[in-house]
């Protein structure tokens, strides 16, 4: 997983990096101009000091030096400044920095020293105000960042809120600007997804509904002719394959009328699951009983607080697909931890159905077999109790199904 980016950090960020790079450019164009000031006031000076100076001592003429400034020459010149090479140098004597300009006549070596110059000083002083300015460019701009970023993210936090609480009115929408469009996108997507839930729910109770009618008519037709079966023994066979095929199709019914309601209006009761396998495992004894397949509970059990006809409709349905397809081996039920397990030795799934499990976005419930309507049933019930449906399926080498119910939403999970 990507770890989080705040949009907020970001805008923070990119002001104090505007600022450095801003306030890096003016500090080298001063410390130019400083070192360009210090030539031109400091440097250029001593050097026609010592110009007009040298040619005089040459000469025997007297050298009235201004004040702050000295020459010097030959054993004049003090010690510690004898062995400076010629030109403008920084030296420092008995604590204190002196500007010097070395050079050379015919009459030997001279030195014009700066006794008096307080560039130094301020030199010193800019650079601290400049160094000043920056930390207070720094914290002006983190202030700012975090002002402009608070305005700019807060209502995309408001806003991301309301659509994760689902509240009914999203704020920002009269908003004249970027985030106002962002918001009325939102609020128009949501009521159109609101409405299309509402018309699909309104759909599934409705179809639900109609065909209660003539299952109870196909029931009553079944019910009469078992009274025949007493005489014609050779229609039992037919007439209890009509009527499991009632129950299932009476189930999935039921079923879809419980997904086509909100889930907090479906009540649910705190069930044992290993108790509910078991008696699904029993049920479904009978699609293995003329084939060598052996349908097992292997144990296991924990608790959940769940629509008791959902769970047991999801892995009844996983129960069945596995029976009518293994032709030999072993089916298994197995619960470990929160994890129901559904294993067969069957013919693996169809890639069509695999497919359909796998990929979220894919809107085909149609698998081959039969098989893929009643997975995407249990697909449907796992995602509206909170359970995440996996499968493991290798061609030729069976299938393991897997509910897992660890994550169920709104539940009271405990151990047995």
């Amino acid at each position: 997983m990507k770890p989080f980016k705040s949009i907020g950090r970001q805008i923070i960020g990119a002001y104090l990096l505007f600022t450095a790079a801003c306030c890096l450019l003016f500090i080298t164009i001063g410390a130019f101009v400083i070192e360009g000031i210090e030539v031109r006031l400091v440097d250029d000076r001593l050097k026609e000091v010592a110009a007009w100076a040298a040619p005089r001592y040459v000469g025997g003429l007297p050298v009235e030096m201004p004040s702050g400034l000295s020459f010097h020459h030959g054993e004049g010149i003090p010690t510690s400044l004898r062995a400076l090479p010629e030109g403008v140098q920084e030296a420092i004597v008995d604590g204190i920095e002196l500007h010097v300009f070395g050079g050379h006549t015919s009459a030997g070596p001279f030195v014009v020293i700066d006794h008096a110059s307080d560039y130094e000083n301020v030199e010193k002083a800019v650079y601290s105000l400049i160094l000043t300015s920056f930390i207070g460019f720094l914290g002006f701009s983190l202030l700012l960042g975090r002002y402009m970023a608070r305005r700019f993210v807060s209502p995309i936090t408001s806003l991301s809120l309301a659509v994760a609480e689902k509240q009914p009115h999203l704020p920002l929408l009269q908003e004249n600007n970027e985030l106002g469009a962002l918001a009325r996108a939102f609020d128009a997507y949501a009521k159109e997804m609101k409405h299309y839930l509402d018309r699909e729910r309104f759909f599934t109770g409705d179809v639900s509904h109609e065909l209660r009618t003539p299952l109870t008519i196909i029931r009553g037709a079944v019910e009469i002719l078992s009274l025949e079966t007493i005489k014609h023994p050779a229609m039992q066979a037919p007439v209890e394959r009509i009527n499991r095929a009632i129950e299932d199709a009476s189930q999935s019914v039921n079923v879809l009328l419980m997904l086509a309601r909100a889930p907090n209006l479906i009540e649910s009761s705190e069930i044992s699951v290993g108790a509910l396998a078991q008696a699904q495992v029993e049920q479904y004894q009978f699609l293995v009983r003329d084939k060598p397949v052996k349908l097992t509970f292997a144990g296991g059990d924990f608790r959940l607080k769940v629509p008791a006809k959902l769970l047991e409709s999801a892995l009844g349905n996983l129960i069945r697909n596995a029976c009518l397809y293994t032709d030999r081996g072993t089916v298994a039920v197995e619960i470990t931890g929160y994890k129901i397990q559904v294993h067969d030795t069957g013919a693996g799934l169809p890639d069509a159905v695999m497919a359909m499990l796998l990929d979220e976005q894919t809107g085909s419930y149609v698998g081959s077999e039969g098989t893929g309507l009643g997975l995407a049933l249990v697909k449907r019930i796992c995602e509206y109790i909170g359970s995440t449906l996996r499968v493991v399926s290798k061609s030729d080498q069976g299938s393991v199904i897997e509910i897992d119910c660890s994550t169920a939403q709104s539940t009271a999970l405990t151990k047995s």
